[in-house]
């Protein structure tokens, strides 16, 4: 089925509150047409890296900082033990719950919190999200015991991918049991820094056959997939990784995307969807000082750059914050979450 969210509001990832059932309270009352699972990043185990990097070979975390030591006596067996698991899983038909592959108690709180939530809403969602740290931001963001980026090793390289493609089914296959409609997305800040210097050497056709893997996976699952950048990246090759949902900040990085004008027509008319970001989280003055009037009238500008028909950009688009709430305060957070939920009403009415 084609997803037309026809301008619903959704939201990304973290928020700034430490109890799970309240941060689930938040999320229904602001979005309850697509909520999300919450993550809270005053728990180390639930931020940006470290929420899915367990069951991974060689994975250590030693002085708050995460790398894996490939140098360790026991890293060739682990590697041969995660490889045995996930074909016990894709081959034998093992289940991911209770498998390496799921959360763990340290890191489902909000994920179950959440799920226990779903079934008493009334009226239903129109569909569930949920949201994973992509594998380009993973083999780039943590280094082995050298300092060297876990990219470059072809071993870590291929577990963490085929790591991210079983826990985002994880969550695609618990999802799927209360709600028909489950949408994924792959949080890809570091694709900002594709083609600088500190990644020289990774090529763009390895950057999407990796994203293309785990997106293929969850597409397979049932589940809509979508990429979430928060800076400038290769519109491009976001897109050639075969998503369905492109979600950036719209707030600041507009002028940026609309550079690839061209590709982003043919996305649209292949009838998939894009979130904008266009209420600001990462300053916290342009929250401060934006409202639901000022961000439509963004959102006109930003709609009539495309020369598109106005009723198909908005029949597929989303609109969330720029980026997740989880770094400002309780009151800053609202406050996004409010003009979120406006400005999308302003959009469909």
């Amino acid at each position: 089925m084609t997803f037309k969210p026809q301008a619903l509001p959704t939201l990304i990832g973290s928020i700034p509150l430490k109890d799970h059932h309240d941060a689930v309270e938040l999320i229904l009352k602001y979005t309850p047409e697509i909520p999300l699972w919450p993550q809270l990043p005053c728990y180390k185990e639930e931020r940006l890296l470290s929420q899915f990097v367990e069951g991974l070979p060689g994975i250590v975390e030693r002085d708050d900082k995460l790398y894996f030591d490939t140098s360790s006596p026991s890293f060739d067996q682990e590697v041969l033990s995660f490889f045995e698991d996930y074909l016990e899983v894709k081959e034998a038909g093992a289940p991911l719950k209770g498998s390496r592959f799921a959360f763990s108690e340290a890191t489902s709180r909000g994920f179950k919190a959440f799920l226990a939530a779903i079934p008493s809403m009334n009226p239903q969602p129109v569909a569930l999200k949920g949201q994973i740290t992509g594998p380009f931001t993973m083999l780039t963001g943590i280094k082995d015991q050298e300092g060297k980026l876990s990219f470059f090793n072809p071993v870590l390289r291929d577990a963490v991918v085929k790591a991210i493609s079983l826990k985002a089914l994880y969550q695609v296959q618990e999802m799927k049991k209360l709600c028909d409609r489950v949408v994924l997305f792959l949080d890809e800040p570091a694709l900002a820094g594709f083609g600088s210097s500190a990644m020289v050497g990774i090529t763009r056709e390895e950057a999407i056959a990796d994203l293309k893997a785990v997106i293929d996976e969850v597409k397979q699952a049932g589940a809509t997939v979508g990429i979430h950048v928060c800076a400038n990246t290769d519109w491009s090759l976001v897109m050639d990784a075969g998503i369905e949902i492109l979600s950036f900040d719209a707030y600041s990085y507009f002028d940026k995307l609309i550079l690839y004008k061209e590709r982003l027509l043919q996305f649209l008319e292949e009838g998939n969807v894009i979130a904008w970001g266009l209420v600001p989280t990462l300053n916290t003055d342009d929250l401060a000082r934006e409202d639901t009037k000022s961000l439509f009238s963004r959102w006109q500008d930003c709609v009539s750059a495309f020369e598109f028909d106005y009723d198909k950009i908005v029949d597929q688009a989303l609109v969330t914050p720029s980026c997740g709430t989880g770094l400002l305060t309780i009151e800053q957070a609202e406050r996004a979450l409010t003009l979120t939920r406006e400005l999308s009403m302003q959009i469909r009415q």
